[in-house]
């Protein structure tokens, strides 16, 4: 007999949602009991939601104080963005090592395939969305299963300071559309991959995660800014 999905899936879906966007404010103490009533759940299922959120780094739990919202900091951003490029490599790596060609070359066409979406979107969830799936493709390719894991979650927790970092290059150059940048980095790294280059690979796909660093101060303090406008 299958078990029916029980009450936590369907509050812990709801509170990621809200915790990777930040619907919580940063380092906010999140109130179980408005929780509980927004949500239409008891006690028992939110908090096994939340301390779920809490192992997978999106929300933080104070002894004797309550669960709370993730920090915002350019520093805690900087870590991530490291960790990203380490498993990203990892898997790079790993990729040219075990995929086949014919497993390569579907990624490569996936490419193909989608640059002209790309390069015609301004659409900008949907460009980072179309970003994160080039991405999670090269890592499929390394036959690993926890790197993968690992990739999603640090996604997750990323994907606020990305789409700021999008609305910067969006400001600042005028239209995503001329800017070529990301296109041509999957190129070189798709290339370099198909040609088993580790050491090309590595290097393009560290230097295209790594490109913003830079832009993080700027990009949180936009992100602090946007989350704390006063509602009219």
């Amino acid at each position: 007999m299958t078990k029916p999905e029980s009450s936590v899936d369907r509050v812990y879906v709801c509170l990621r949602e809200m915790a990777v966007n930040f619907e919580f404010k940063p380092e906010e103490r999140l109130n179980e009991s408005a929780l509980s009533a927004k949500l239409g759940a008891s006690r028992t299922p939110l908090r096994e939601a939340l301390n779920r959120l809490v192992a997978e780094g999106l929300l933080t739990f104070k002894n004797g104080r309550g669960f709370f919202c993730r920090s915002l900091s350019p520093a805690r951003i900087l870590e991530l963005y490291e960790a990203r490029a380490a498993i990203e490599t990892e898997a790079v790596i790993r990729a040219i090592e075990r995929a086949s060609d014919a497993e390569i070359d579907a990624v490569a066409t996936y490419l193909e395939d989608s640059e002209a979406t790309y390069g015609a979107c301004d659409d900008l969830p949907e460009l980072l969305r179309m970003d994160e799936e080039f991405h999670t493709r090269l890592a499929e390719l390394s036959n690993n299963a926890e790197l993968l894991r690992m990739l999603a979650n640090l996604n997750d927790r990323i994907r606020y300071v990305r789409l700021v970092n999008l609305q910067l290059l969006h400001a600042n150059r005028g239209n995503l559309v001329d800017d070529r940048s990301t296109l041509s980095a999957h190129r070189v790294i798709m290339e370099a991959i198909q040609a088993r280059d580790t050491g090309a690979a590595v290097t393009a796909l560290r230097g295209h995660i790594e490109r913003r660093r830079e832009e993080t101060t700027e990009a949180v303090r936009i992100a602090y800014s946007q989350l704390y406008v006063p509602v009219h």
